[in-house]
């Protein structure tokens, strides 16, 4: 989300630059990994309840966004949000690149009647706003 450094080399700062400087998109593997993305409101407010919830000291919480999708289903997001059509590079299978990542937030409903709001649509579409903004101030 917003103040994410465009430099992090996490996906979403990688994929956005790219499509931002109409560059290819480069996946790892055939772009079937799943990664479930939470966005840094969420993520702010369920810690927030984490600490705020009486009964939670001691608790381990998974927070996080169950909204699974591909890599490529990401990727394909970005470069239309950002208007590229430089497409994508696939590159070879990174060795400890997990195949699936999608967090199990049972206990964050169940605790603190928490979960993600922000959808992955909306969560990029701020993303790469603040991507554009921050081009503009230091670019």
């Amino acid at each position: 989300g917003p103040r994410t450094d465009p430099d992090d080399g996490r996906v979403i700062p990688s994929f956005i630059s790219l499509a931002e400087e109409r560059q290819p998109v480069v996946v790892f593997g055939d772009g079937s990994q799943t990664r479930s993305l939470c966005y840094v409101s969420d993520l702010v407010r369920g810690l927030r309840l984490a600490m705020d919830t009486p009964g939670t000291t001691g608790e381990v919480i998974n927070l996080g966004n169950p909204d699974e999708r591909t890599v490529m289903e990401i990727a394909t997001l970005i470069t239309r949000l950002c208007g590229s059509d430089a497409g994508v590079r696939y590159e070879p299978a990174r060795q400890d690149d997990p195949e699936r990542r999608r967090p199990d937030i049972s206990k964050a409903i169940r605790l603190l009647g928490w979960q993600p709001e922000v959808g992955l649509d909306v969560g990029l579409r701020q993303t790469v706003d603040y991507f554009r903004s921050v081009e503009r101030v230091t670019g």
